[in-house]
């Protein structure tokens, strides 16, 4: 059993940047492929990030060149760095895990546990 608990989030003008961090608790964190999602009210939960076990990443274009994901498995950490900021990057940010670690995936749909989530606000 993994459990994430988000923050970092905030209230930014578009062009800044925010960093989230999510920590895990557990000693098993290297074993689990991470993410992140964000939502809307009244929209679905979309894909941000992901990095699997290997530090392998993988993006949504819609962040692409903008957002930096990493973690840290000594400390049990993902963090998403986020520049470049946008009216459309508004939304509730979700951290997420599943195994195999090997395998991070789009899909929110196959991942086993999921943080209360924070808050960005980007203004104009």
């Amino acid at each position: 059993q993994v459990q994430l608990v988000e923050s970092g989030g905030g209230l930014v003008q578009a062009g800044g940047s925010l960093r989230l961090s999510c920590a895990a608790s557990g000693r098993t964190f290297e074993r689990y492929a991470m993410a992140w999602f964000r939502q809307d009210p009244g929209k679905e939960r979309e894909f941000v990030a992901s990095i699997n076990w290997s530090s392998n990443t993988y993006y949504a274009d819609s962040v692409k060149g903008r957002f930096t994901i990493s973690r840290d498995n000594a400390k049990n950490t993902v963090a998403l760095q986020m520049n470049s900021l946008k009216l459309g990057d508004t939304a509730v940010y979700y951290c997420a895990a599943k195994t195999p670690g090997w395998l991070a995936s789009s899909n929110a749909a196959i991942y086993d546990y999921w943080g209360q989530g924070t808050q960005v606000t980007v203004s104009s």
